[in-house]
């Protein structure tokens, strides 16, 4: 980077680095440009062909290993701008096995500016996209429609990954002038659907459409998601909001659709789960900085769960850092069942462990399909939730308190109880008060496993009892001074040639159900 490309280099507070680079003018009259080098310089483009109603720059540089998480890149729009469009490519040369290579995404602040909160925010795209545009009447999926006023603009670029050699970019920004259209008010989904009353409903909470990096439409989702019997979704972009007004006639009362995002940091992935619609969640910042706690009460305070998503998964950025104090529950079980997966459950039962310890709060579980595209199966897994009926505050408070089980699909019913004591009786989630002594009963029903599928019944011990699924159901007796809690999971047959000691892939699995020892 050279000097002259550099306004400012900064550590935000509360906020990852950043770099500034110099300001892209239209304030000169339409007419050639020069281009004054491959860093940070400025090509002009002169009037288009309609006689000055479109006009063009473009901006190339060179961003080092080790450069700031975002680079920001004012665009100083003057008045009377009905458009604002922008395009970028950037180079991806070839790199040693093992290394990661260039990979950059982009966004989009108005006037408003960048800081952190999200005040300006008008669009993201991450690395889906290598353009988009904004008028008042419209915006490419992902971004915000609404005026675009005059005053400094700025194109947000995040190097999630620069390779050895270093990241070439180039950016076009063009400007269309003419008279500004309306903007329609968006269409936000009902927060409430007819539903059958006190019931279990289904619902996949991680989701991806055309909105951020996934390939298929609103449309192509909900039809998706009826097809897997779900009652509920919700739509959880990448880092924006613009898939919460794009499911105007696609709900009904057979399906809810619930608002969130995704919140993409470099330090992990985190839903924003059934949020007030419109409510922005920034994602710029790591463990290392004084943010996130911050955003995990915006996200309460507009009435949603903040659930760390697939938290160890292998790929860069994607491993949860920030602990689980501030969280609401954990997706342990995202899309086809992986090894990953498999630790994250691990993890998860050791902190049932450390919160029957300690008493204090737990954390539920939860399983989400992460579906992008096809073949990707909508509702693998799904999230099972007992509720007092079918609308958003019911559904986030029964998974909240843990009263719901992960499937792989609606053809897999999991029942668990416990009973004893005075007719005491809990279900999944749920606390059975009893004499540390006294016996207890834990009944589980299982319907629709797959063929040669296994249980297991676990408590703050490990497996307990195991054993083929039929359609009996399954009785052990217990007492609160031997188990602290017991869930159960519903496995597939193990692969033939796989290794000894190692279960097969999930089918399905509660939240536990909590004995507590009384004097």
């Amino acid at each position: 980077m050279e000097r002259r490309e550099v306004i400012k280099l900064s550590a935000v507070a509360g906020a990852a680095s950043v770099l500034t680079l110099n300001t892209v003018s239209f304030a000169r009259a339409a007419g050639g440009g020069v281009d004054n080098g491959p860093d940070g310089s400025q090509d002009g483009g002169g009037a288009g062909r309609d006689g000055g109603a479109e006009e063009s720059r473009t901006v190339r540089g060179h961003l080092p290993t080790g450069a700031p998480d975002f680079v920001y890149l004012p665009v100083e729009v003057p008045g009377g701008v009905r458009e604002i469009a922008v395009s970028y490519t950037y180079e991806k040369p070839q790199v040693p096995a093992g290394t990661p290579g260039n990979a950059l995404d982009i966004g989009i602040f108005d006037e408003r500016g960048t800081a952190p909160g999200g005040k300006g925010f008008r669009g993201w795209s991450g690395g889906f996209r290598t353009s988009f545009a904004i008028s008042a009447e419209k915006a490419t999926p992902g971004y915000l429609a609404g005026p675009v006023r005059e005053g400094t603009w700025h194109i947000a670029l995040g190097p999630y990954t620069v390779a050895p050699q270093g990241l070439d970019y180039e950016v076009t920004v063009t400007l269309r002038r003419g008279e500004r259209g309306e903007t329609p008010k968006p269409a936000y989904p009902p927060e409430r659907a007819k539903g059958r009353g006190r019931a279990w409903y289904r619902g996949d909470c991680h989701l991806h459409t055309v909105h951020s990096d996934g390939q298929r439409t609103p449309a192509e989702v909900a039809a998706a998601a009826r097809a897997a019997g779900l009652d509920f979704l919700t739509t959880t972009e990448h880092n924006t909001t613009s898939g919460h007004a794009a499911w105007e006639g696609l709900w009904g009362e057979d399906l809810l659709v619930l608002c969130g995002e995704e919140v993409t940091t470099r330090n992990g992935h985190y839903l924003a789960l059934g949020t007030e619609p419109g409510t922005f969640v920034d994602w710029r910042y790591r463990a290392r900085d004084d943010a996130y706690e911050r955003y995990a009460r915006r996200i309460r305070r507009a009435g949603g769960l903040v659930v760390p998503a697939h938290p160890n998964c292998p790929f860069v950025g994607c491993q949860w850092k920030f602990g689980y104090e501030d969280a609401d529950a954990v997706e342990v079980w995202n899309g086809p069942w992986t090894a990953d997966d498999e630790l994250a459950v691990a993890a998860w039962d050791n902190m049932l462990v450390s919160a029957a310890e300690s008493g204090d709060g737990w954390l539920p579980a939860m399983g989400n399909s992460d579906a992008h595209r096809e073949p990707q199966v909508v509702g693998l897994p799904q999230t099972v939730v007992l509720a007092e009926d079918l609308s958003r505050r019911a559904l986030l408070d029964g998974i909240r308190a843990g009263r719901s089980y992960l499937a792989e699909s609606s053809k897999v019913g999991l029942k668990l109880s416990a009973s004893g004591g005075r007719g005491g009786h809990a279900g999944i989630g749920d606390r059975l008060r009893v004499p540390a002594d006294a016996e207890v009963t834990v009944r589980m029903e299982v319907s629709g496993a797959p063929e040669g599928a296994t249980f297991r019944l676990l408590t703050d011990q490990g497996e307990m009892r195991s054993g083929p699924v039929s359609a009996a159901p399954v009785e052990w007796r217990a007492t609160a001074s031997l188990a602290t809690y017991v869930r159960a999971e519903i496995r597939h047959k193990v692969p033939e040639g796989s290794p000894s000691g190692i279960p097969g892939a999930m089918a399905a699995m509660t939240n536990p159900v909590w004995l507590d020892a009384t004097a």
